[in-house]
């Protein structure tokens, strides 16, 4: 008897928790801030990848709420190297169909980066391709709380309108659809406040792969992986011959 595998046919929303890049860095003998720049290669790589992929939203978790407690000099590479790829490598990316956002806080985000990512998401909001999303400042915590406190106030209940909710307070330009596959780089298994509501039903992949080792080979065996599974559901599976 063969299994019935249940996996959407409009294409997946694969998330990747984006980690090791420090320790890349440390491996290799080099500042924690080269492996953050060898990270945003990585990026360049995985967001091409998707293109010959069944892959429609891709979420990048980029910079969580708690990363703000790192050293100030590493956070501010951190967000110079976001501002730089928003401007410098995001066109080509859009040149290629993709649409661009960012969900997550942007009030302490600094301006420059801020107008960096507003001006990519203004200029891609008419591409039609793969839709990628940068959670930057984001917590998966603050953003389902921030939606419950809105909760009673918005109408009937349902996980309908919570989930539109918690899209407000993802700063997120529209809804997106639940995630598919959760990938985290690096060789923790631990999922550090990601989209917690998104990642209710996602299969969970985690690869000892740094990030900045990431690309297509790397992305296509999680898939693989993923593609050999039984999504149920909480279902009991139906079986054909």
């Amino acid at each position: 008897m063969a299994k019935t595998l249940n996996h959407p046919t409009s294409g997946l929303h694969v998330a990747i928790i984006m980690d090791g890049s420090g320790r890349w860095a440390t491996a290799h003998r080099l500042p924690r801030t080269e492996g953050h720049r060898a990270g945003r290669a990585a990026v360049n790589r995985t967001v091409i990848a998707p293109v010959t992929q069944n892959i429609r939203t891709l979420t990048l978790f980029t910079f969580s709420t708690e990363n703000w407690e790192r050293p100030s000099t590493e956070v501010a590479e951190l967000m110079r190297t976001f501002e730089e790829f928003f401007r410098v490598d995001c066109p080509a990316l859009m040149a290629q169909g993709v649409r661009i956002s960012a969900i997550g806080r942007r009030d302490r985000l600094p301006e420059i980066l801020r107008e960096a990512i507003e001006s990519i998401e203004a200029a891609s909001a008419d591409q039609t391709g793969l839709h990628v999303r940068f959670a930057i400042d984001y917590s998966g915590r603050d953003a389902i709380l921030a939606a419950a406190s809105r909760f009673k106030e918005s109408g009937p209940a349902s996980s309908e309108e919570f989930a539109r909710l918690l899209n407000s307070c993802e700063f997120a330009c529209e809804p997106s659809p639940d995630v598919d596959l959760l990938i985290r780089t690096g060789g923790e298994l631990r999922l550090s406040n990601c989209p917690l509501w998104e990642i209710a039903y996602a299969e969970l992949y985690f690869t000892p792969c740094k990030w900045p080792d990431f690309g297509a080979a790397e992305l296509d065996a999680a898939l693989q992986d993923y593609y050999a599974r039984e999504r149920r559901f909480g279902r009991i599976p139906a079986t054909v011959s």
